[in-house]
Formats: structure tokens, C-alpha cells, sequence
């Protein structure tokens, strides 16, 4: 197995060092079959922000994948969605994302309370080893990208992850156009 990586990267087995990814994505990673195709790779936590890291590790924006949480409220019932598109787009959050939550207003989620529910740091959020019920959308653009660069739950390291696998997260629902 050859584990996916870019030059300026050292990339290790996922599955093997949960020391560098979140508690509940190294709990994911544990229990899912994708996992073993999955790299991590130590980063400069200073630089884990998506543009600066593509700029210091020289990383195309498009192997980018930002993963951010919305939801909206119908009759009393709050629905979650992580959206994760590719870094040099933006989540359609106000039509696409609102339609297909259902909802009047669909908003981001407030920092303090995406990174005390996902257990995960600010700027590390990742969609694999979310909460449950938690819907996981994800822009059908990444699906091409050979290698895509997603946050591990911590700000100091990054998943590498074969872009045809996030479809395969469980829970994902591939989604065209979700990135502009």
C-alpha cells in the first residue's frame, strides 16, 4: 500500500499514530475500512490554517478540503451538517446548504460550540468523527483530486486522504456544486 503524500510532507499511517489526531478521529479511524489509505503528516501548528499551509508546504488549493459546520433550526429541530469543499471554493451555506437542511436560515456553527461538540481544535475540524447525527456533506469536486488535505481533529498534523474516499465516509453525502 502506498500511502498518499506530497513532497514537502512526511506522511504516516493513520491508523498508527492516534497521537496526532483527536481523540474521535483516531476512534473513527479505528472502526472504519478506509482508514489504512489514510496518511497523517505533522505540520506547523501556526501554519495550519489552509492558506498558509499551502503556501509554506507548497500544496495546490485545490487538494484543499475546509470542513465547516452549519446548521438551522425547523419546528424546534436543530439540523448539523459539516460541509467539506474543496479550499478554493466556499460552501453555498445560504441556498444549497439551507435547502438541503431544510431550514429558513442556515448559519455556522459558533466556534466555541463546533469545537466543544466535535471534541475537536478550532481549525482542525474534520468530517470523519463527528458526532452522531451529524450530517456530512461533501463537494462532489474533491472526489477527483488524487490527494486531499483535511484537518485531523488537532492543529499540529493534517489527514491526507485519497479524494474518491470521502464518499465513502460513513454518513457522507456526496453533493454537486456545494463549493462556489
Amino acid at each position: 500500500m502506498t500511502l498518499p503524500s506530497f513532497p514537502t510532507l512526511t506522511s504516516l499511517p493513520a491508523v498508527d499514530r492516534p497521537d496526532l489526531v483527536a481523540p474521535p478521529v483516531a476512534a473513527a479511524l479505528a472502526t472504519w475500512p478506509g482508514a489504512a489509505d489514510i496518511a497523517v503528516v505533522d505540520i506547523d501548528p501556526d501554519l495550519a490554517d489552509t492558506a498558509a499551509m499551502s503556501e509554506a508546504y507548497d500544496i495546490p488549493m485545490t487538494a484543499g478540503g475546509n470542513c465547516v459546520v452549519v446548521s438551522g433550526a425547523r419546528a424546534g429541530d436543530e439540523r448539523v451538517a459539516a460541509c467539506v469543499v474543496r479550499a478554493d471554493t466556499r460552501a453555498d451555506v445560504n441556498t444549497l446548504v439551507r435547502k438541503m437542511l431544510d431550514v429558513r436560515k442556515a448559519s455556522f456553527l459558533p466556534m466555541e460550540r463546533a469545537v466543544a461538540e466535535t471534541a475537536m481544535e478550532y481549525g482542525g475540524i474534520t468530517p470523519i468523527g463527528l458526532p452522531d447525527g451529524w450530517r456530512i456533506l461533501v463537494h462532489d469536486a474533491l472526489l477527483d483530486e488524487p490527494v486531499v488535505v483535511i484537518g485531523s481533529g488537532v492543529r499540529r498534523s493534517k489527514l491526507l486522504v485519497p479524494g474518491r474516499l470521502l464518499a465513502d465516509l460513513p454518513g457522507a453525502e456526496v453533493v454537486p456544486g456545494l463549493g462556489r
